[in-house]
């Protein structure tokens, strides 16, 4: 598939440095020329923090990006990310990040996309009220490796301190707001340049990506084929009943529409942690 791309330009749509991770990828696996979108500020198509609301769904709005980054840099071929944090659909007590690459080529009509989903956040956010509690989150989030924002509440979106990355700045600000507020608001800042922990999903996100621009389908020969759903029902090991687990992927060109469907290579059966039968 490289032929397709071999030293054509492809824009990055970030300002949060993800090309450090995506670009190498696509430079080594199809030969093309990566630049960094100019004059683009993706804030303006939401911000963790709330106070630009996201209004589309990930996959669209990484779409936008790469559209509009094409535009703004007379490229017609670029590629952008998503991400979103919240609880692990089936078990609730733990954190994900979501990470969504889109890849768009006006010149060959194509748009591909994939998602990665991980365990691996520090995604987190508590009231704090004394340096030893705000001490005690920044050091359980790898601070100053990673990031931290600080703002009055939870709820409140003005006077937002971002990218800390330094014990003075943290002690420093918490202090103000301790002063002015009585308490702050501390969180994990997810901008990929201030989360390294975030910026390795990107980038395992951006190889899935490239694998899949490199699988032609098997029925139109077009780049792309990949998974597009995945197929719950493998067995507990434990009951033999059907878990929410992923038994077998679908696999689908979204050129010609062919599908079809391969059982797992992981797993024979699922632990019982995982059933809703052995485990309510």
């Amino acid at each position: 598939m490289s032929s397709l791309f071999n030293g054509r330009k492809i824009v990055i749509a970030t300002k949060h440095h993800k090309e450090k991770v995506i670009g190498p990828i696509l430079e080594n696996t199809f030969k093309v020329n990566c630049i960094i979108a100019q004059n683009f500020d993706t804030d303006n198509f939401g911000t963790f923090t709330g106070e630009i609301e996201r209004l589309d769904n990930p996959y669209t709005v990484a779409k936008n990006k790469c559209l509009l980054a094409m535009d703004l840099n007379n490229c017609d071929m670029a590629i952008a990310s998503e991400g979103s944090f919240g609880p692990h659909p089936t078990l609730g007590f733990v954190y994900i990040d979501e990470e969504i690459l889109v890849f768009v080529d006006k010149k060959n009509n194509l748009e591909i996309s994939t998602r990665e989903l991980s365990l691996e956040t520090n995604f987190n956010g508590q009231e704090v009220t004394s340096e030893d509690q705000l001490t005690k989150f920044a050091t359980s989030i790898k601070f100053p490796s990673h990031g931290l924002i600080l703002r009055k509440s939870i709820i409140d979106h003005t006077g937002i301190l971002k990218g800390i990355t330094d014990w003075e700045l943290l002690s420093k600000h918490f202090k103000v707001l301790k002063h002015k507020y009585g308490a702050a608001y501390v969180e994990t800042d997810m901008r990929a340049m201030y989360n390294p922990t975030r910026m390795k999903v990107i980038q395992l996100a951006a190889i899935k990506l490239a694998e899949k621009i490199n699988t032609a389908c098997p029925f139109c020969h077009v780049p792309g084929y990949g998974i597009s759903a995945a197929i719950p029902g493998l067995t507990c090991g434990q009951c033999g009943f059907p878990t929410k687990s992923t038994i077998a992927y679908e696999y689908k060109c979204n050129s010609c529409h062919a599908s079809e469907v391969i059982k797992s290579p992981h797993d024979k059966q699922e632990d019982p942690m995982f059933c809703d039968f052995c485990n309510p």
